[in-house]
């Protein structure tokens, strides 16, 4: 279901986000010496296509070939592992030394809090995992899907369950943005932000 409901929403649009990096990850991640990193629920491919071009080695995942093929031809040239997995049922192998998932959220059933939990396992010694959310609909929406939730960063964090002293928090807070509706209307939009560290062995 997830994956068809993906592919027909990409499918109704030429290009559904903006193209631009989420600005988060920008933010928190430019200083960051390049190494290996994973873009969970890449969509159109943005965050993953300015992370290989500042030199990171990067594996991209999303349900979506439609989105994924769309990622590849903006990938211009830039290399990056694009990867189909249903993260319902399946997530990558291996460790990386960035996980990013930036607005996990579905208008069909999706088990985030599983999946965020298996990120954590994704995560190299010393290396970083960074979760973006909305904290709520966007301005003028209202819940008409299932049951989606807008957990707050602690909400988050606790449901990482992370063990006791393997862990740093870096950041844990919301803040608020303007976004470009639908309708052309510009409008305050609050999102959150948990930024994480896995300590060293």
């Amino acid at each position: 279901m997830s994956t068809e409901y993906w592919d027909t929403r990409y499918a109704e649009k030429e290009q559904m986000w903006s193209g631009e990096p989420n600005a988060t990850l920008v933010r928190e991640t430019a200083d960051l010496p390049p190494g290996t990193a994973l873009d969970v629920g890449c969509g159109e491919g943005a965050d993953a296509i300015w992370l290989a071009r500042r030199g990171w080695n990067v594996t991209a995942v999303d349900v979506s070939q439609v989105a994924l093929d769309r990622a590849a031809k903006l990938a211009a040239g830039v290399e990056v592992r694009w990867v189909r997995l249903d993260l319902a049922t399946s997530f990558p192998d291996g460790t990386f030394d960035l996980v990013s998932a930036h607005f996990l959220h579905s208008e069909v059933e999706l088990p985030r809090e599983e999946i965020l939990r298996a990120a954590t396992s994704a995560v190299a010694p010393g290396g970083m995992l960074l979760i973006v959310g909305h904290a709520g609909f966007p301005p003028g929406e209202h819940g008409h899907h299932h049951e989606m939730g807008f957990p707050t960063p602690a909400e988050v964090l606790a449901g990482l369950d992370l063990p006791d002293g393997q862990w740093e928090l870096l950041l844990s807070a919301e803040h608020e943005r303007v976004q470009v509706m639908p309708d052309g209307h510009e409008g305050k939009r609050t999102d959150n932000t948990l930024k994480i560290r896995r300590l060293p062995r």
